[in-house]
């Protein structure tokens, strides 16, 4: 059973802001950053950058300030006695960077929604959503180290997964994070272990094989609407990254679906 208590997103504050409560709350404290701000860990007041993520246990003591012109969090103050959450691996106290902020500011998001009004659900909505946070957190926190350029580089990737059909030559995927094409491919691969090309290569066959499922599309149009101008072309990295031309593919995914319905 989990009970939020407050929770917001976006929360905006000048910069002379200070939370301290020496004693901790009664209750979990989780916070993250949209800017940077300095935290008493072990001790002492370090500065820790935007993008951070803190969890306070109950009783713990809690202190951070804003260290520049405005300080931005999102944070949520609750009571839980789920394992997620009693038993997480998360340090208490210590800020660690998040691999995917957008992904997390939208959980809170969500968990704003559900938590301001009644709805038949609410209850079971609201535990998978923070079940979802904590999994998102713990990805980030046994993450290795993030590189300054990571965000961008996910921010590239979020984009070329969801428009695989542009132009995504290296020279244009560099220049809209602005930096050089060489660069780009060395961190790319070293960040996410594939290419930037082989990337738009898979994003493209994965949403290929998705029209070949479920579509009435020709292959020529299949082709045309993941990016390729050239059909031949299109086929040849299809069969390179499935085994099966678009054709056979379609066939035998249709046959599976007929075989799945006549088992019913």
């Amino acid at each position: 059973m989990t009970n939020i208590f407050y929770v917001e997103y976006d929360a905006t504050h000048a910069s002379n802001f200070v939370f301290d409560i020496p004693e901790g709350h009664n209750c979990w404290l989780l916070v993250v950053t949209h800017t940077p701000a300095l935290f008493w860990v072990n001790g002492e007041l370090k500065e820790y950058p935007a993008h951070s993520g803190v969890l306070y246990h109950p009783h713990q003591k809690i202190y951070y300030r804003a260290c520049a012109e405005q300080y931005k969090n999102d944070w949520i103050r609750f009571e839980s006695k789920e394992s997620y959450v009693m038993e997480t691996s998360l340090p208490f106290g210590v800020p660690f960077s998040l691999n995917d902020p957008e992904y997390i500011h939208k959980i809170f998001q969500l968990l704003v929604s559900e938590h301001s009004f009644q709805k038949n659900y609410k209850e079971s909505s609201i535990d998978c959503l923070l079940r979802t946070l904590f999994n998102k957190l713990l990805e980030s926190y046994f993450q290795e180290v993030i590189t300054p350029h990571y965000y961008n580089l996910l921010t590239l990737r979020t984009a070329i997964y969801s428009n695989p059909s542009q132009d995504w030559a290296v020279p244009r995927m560099a220049d809209s994070i602005q930096i050089s094409p060489g660069y780009l491919q060395s961190i790319y691969k070293k960040t996410f272990g594939i290419s930037c090309m082989d990337d738009v290569i898979t994003s493209r066959i994965r949403q290929a094989k998705e029209y070949l499922l479920h579509g009435s599309l020709s292959i020529a149009e299949v082709a045309l609407r993941c990016g390729y101008n050239n059909v031949e072309h299109f086929c040849r990295q299809f069969k390179q990254i499935t085994g099966s031309t678009p054709r056979k593919y379609h066939k035998q995914m249709e046959g599976a679906s007929v075989e799945r319905v006549a088992k019913i």
